[in-house]
């Protein structure tokens, strides 16, 4: 897992030893050059961080800013461990996505949300993707222009909702990662 791009281009990061499904360098790839005239002074949020690969990346490559959520502790030690290695900043908060949402977030405060949560794989399981779709406080923090890339499972399919509209959903091996836009009735807002 490396930055493939911009200043920190060729840096090999840090990654846990185990438990974290971290964005291929491929994957990563794609879904930066989708975005690749959107990340020049972007305001940049990574959800479920983790490494901060994501974030990383868009810092790297010209964003004005990134902010970091990742809950769990020893993984945020190495996201932090990878801004020193890469010479890159960002503010990092340690908490729950949801609650940085609901309470933290700016309206309007990010260009581009990143999130990459774990994956409900059997019945019962929390389903992260279907719960970000469904939160207010992560459509108002994004920009009206903004872009919201959700890294979710293949095999199941994003629930429709009106807030959003899906520009893009496309497949890469065991990973499939969907941009998205607010909808047409969030756009016009009083």
């Amino acid at each position: 897992m490396r930055v493939t791009s911009g200043t920190a281009r060729g840096t090999t990061l840090f990654a846990p030893r185990e438990g974290m499904r971290p964005t291929m360098d491929r994957v990563k790839g794609a879904i930066f050059s989708s975005l690749h005239d959107l990340i020049p002074d972007a305001r940049v949020l990574d959800l479920f961080a983790g490494t901060g690969s994501l974030g990383i990346e868009a810092l790297s490559r010209g964003a004005k800013s990134a902010v970091f959520v990742e809950s769990h502790g020893p993984t945020v030690d190495v996201l932090r461990r990878n801004l020193v290695k890469t010479h890159l900043s960002g503010e990092v908060n340690v908490m729950d996505v949801f609650s940085y949402l609901d309470r933290m977030a700016p309206a309007g405060g990010f260009d581009l949300i990143f999130a990459d949560p774990p994956y409900a794989k059997a019945p019962g399981e929390r389903d992260f993707s279907t719960e970000l779709l469904g939160s207010a406080s992560l459509l108002r923090a994004l920009t009206s222009e903004g872009i919201f890339v959700l890294e979710h499972l293949p095999t199941v399919d994003l629930p429709a909702r009106d807030e959003w509209e899906c520009i893009r959903d496309k497949r890469y091996g065991a990973t499939s990662v969907a941009f998205f836009r607010k909808g047409a009735a969030k756009q016009v807002q009083p």
